[in-house]
């Protein structure tokens, strides 16, 4: 595979702006989206692939036709073409470090922005290797462009050589992923395939099939507001309660203090003044019953200190999000073991772990297509110290390929 040719399409890639947006239902949730779906809708078109359709709501698939004489399940593979709203992801500048030293990259030498190997250890694992990272004002848009250029990658590369057997191959590239929608409008019964794979994990060799049980809360305290200099037994100051409920809310049971299988509580957003003040959380935990006995937690807790208050101050809405994909793609783990026998034959050492937080895949392997991940090689996700190693970008389009390859030996 053309190193420069995966490089270049990559770069083009991330430098269209295709942030989404949490708080706009429409779909996509961002206008700018379109103008990498028509990109990639005209590309799929010019290296040969057939059904090349970009429906009304932004989800653009495609057709690789089988070169067999004999059947076999046709498969799939997803990559989103949304960046995440937790950084802007506009005016994309990528930085291409050849040669990694393993010694300190200086992102932004104004502002004084490193990406050094004393934090992020991974990046050790590199040295020698083309590393792409950004300016260090923005996101890089690895999550998941890099998927999105594997996934390109790989079906020109199987059209140029049709001396690679394979099956049947559908391909998708959703909006809205990180909004938690990506899935929402994706026609599984359109789609067709009989499994697919999302291209959306980070470092080379993850293989995923678990994920969190995920649920948002909102939470709305009511204050009553008064002046200060005749506030006593008048006054409620709707932020000194939600320092109070966030005080109460285990403290060891938060993302910086938990992995593996361990979940969490998270507050991700808080907005306040005396009259109002709205905390915003996220649920999450590998078991359902663990889920659901998070979630009853808080709903206690806002009981209790409702009752404490002698009113009801506080409101709470918790809605789930998605759910552990493991229920669905246990009775079909031939399809994880494909893409492991592929990573083993490819030198590459499957990490098989689970996803602390969710993809498309999740949701989809509930609307009836299992859809394990598979690693796109970025790290350091939704923020300025994001970076990929264009390798392991080539060895995930590998992947796709043996995949593929693989699927028409094993069902022959």
């Amino acid at each position: 595979m053309n190193k420069q040719h995966i490089i270049n399409r990559f770069i083009k890639y991330v430098t269209i702006d295709t942030e989404s947006d949490p708080n706009n239902p429409a779909f996509p949730s961002t206008e700018k989206q379109w103008d990498l779906a028509k990109v990639l809708e005209k590309e799929l078109v010019e290296i040969g692939m057939e059904d090349v359709d970009l429906d009304e709501n932004c989800y653009l698939m495609a057709t690789l036709p089988s070169n067999l004489d004999y059947e076999v399940p046709t498969i799939g593979f997803v990559a989103h073409i949304d960046t995440s709203p937790d950084f802007t992801g506009a005016n994309v500048k990528p930085q291409i470090h050849e040669n990694y030293d393993g010694k300190d990259i200086i992102l932004n030498k104004e502002q004084n922005i490193v990406l050094s190997p004393d934090y992020f250890d991974d990046l050790l694992q590199y040295k020698g290797q083309t590393i792409i990272t950004t300016d260090g004002t923005t996101l890089l848009g690895a999550d998941d462009k890099a998927g999105v250029t594997e996934i390109v990658s790989a079906m020109e590369y199987l059209i140029q050589h049709p001396e690679i057997k394979h099956g049947k191959i559908r391909v998708c590239f959703p909006p809205d992923e990180e909004v938690g929608k990506g899935a929402h409008m994706f026609d599984v019964e359109k789609f067709g395939a009989k499994w697919a794979y999302t291209m959306d994990g980070s470092q080379i060799g993850e293989l995923e099939y678990e994920n969190f049980n995920a649920a948002g809360a909102k939470i709305t305290i009511n204050g009553k507001i008064v002046h200060p200099g005749y506030a006593k037994g008048k006054m409620i100051n709707s932020m000194t309660i939600a320092s109070e409920l966030i005080n109460a809310m285990p403290a060891n049971e938060v993302p910086e203090k938990t992995t593996g299988y361990e979940g969490f509580f998270h507050l991700h957003h808080m907005e306040g003044k005396v009259e109002q003040t709205t905390l915003q959380y996220i649920i999450r935990d590998h078991d359902m019953e663990l889920f659901k006995n998070r979630k009853q937690a808080m709903l206690d807790l806002v009981s209790v200190m409702n009752t404490k208050l002698g009113k009801d101050l506080i409101e709470i809405e918790i809605k789930d999000q998605y759910y552990n994909m493991k229920e669905k793609v246990t009775p079909v783990m031939h399809i994880v073991d494909i893409a492991e026998e592929v990573m083993n034959d490819m030198g590459i050492k499957p990490l098989i772990k689970p996803i602390r937080g969710g993809t498309d895949g999740s949701q989809l392997s509930y609307k009836g297509l299992p859809c394990p991940n598979i690693f796109a090689g970025g790290h350091n996700f939704h923020g300025r110290y994001e970076y990929v190693p264009v390798e392991s970008i080539l060895k995930a389009t590998e992947v796709i390929v043996g995949i593929a390859e693989k699927v028409s030996v094993k069902f022959k």
